[in-house]
């Protein structure tokens, strides 16, 4: 399979800038990589992603980092990494290859369980499902998508419900809320 991390950080650190992301992706060995965001429903989109590839343990350490943030994710110090060093080992254990820990020990947990209903959702997702959401995504209507697949709406609409696009949807909006009330505690 070759290298992944090379295209994975190219993915991760894309222009135009990400939001949230106050230190680039970097590897910090082997296969590892880490970040540092500073929005919740950025650092939710990034596990999102990673979930969707289904080849990455994915770990989300949040708390204190110390100030100020070195130049280089690989330098950095304080709480959140080390949370996130424990939420990769975690997550290499974890049925859903996702882990969370914080200086909030509950707030933690909470994000946690969501994400692994949303790593639920999407390990059951099918092509068609994926093809329908990314286009939901995008912001286009049921009638747009529905022209640009060869399909009815109608069946859009079966295949977002299948694809479980409004539970991912929900759950993305939960997790990020739950972050950042963690944060805030």
């Amino acid at each position: 399979m070759g290298d992944l991390v090379p295209e994975l950080l190219n993915t991760l650190n894309r222009r135009p800038r990400r939001v949230g992301l106050l230190r680039k992706f970097e590897r910090t060995a082997g296969d590892e990589v880490q970040g540092v965001l500073s929005d919740a429903r950025a650092t939710i989109d990034v596990i999102v992603q990673l979930l969707r590839a289904e080849i990455w343990h994915v770990g989300l350490g949040f708390g204190p980092v110390d100030l100020p943030l070195p130049r280089s994710t690989r330098a950095g110090s304080g709480d959140a990494f080390i949370f996130a060093r424990e939420a990769v080992n975690r997550a290499k254990s974890s049925p859903h290859h996702v882990s969370v820990v914080g200086s909030n020990k509950h707030a933690a947990e909470q994000v946690e369980s969501v994400m692994w209903l949303v790593a639920s959702v999407l390990r059951r997702r099918s092509e068609r499902g994926w093809a329908v959401a990314d286009l939901l995504s995008e912001g286009l209507t049921r009638r747009e998508i529905g022209v640009k697949l060869g399909i009815s709406q109608s069946a859009v609409t079966q295949r977002a419900q299948a694809a479980g696009f409004a539970e991912e949807q929900r759950g993305r909006v939960l997790a990020a809320e739950l972050l950042e009330a963690g944060e805030a505690a």
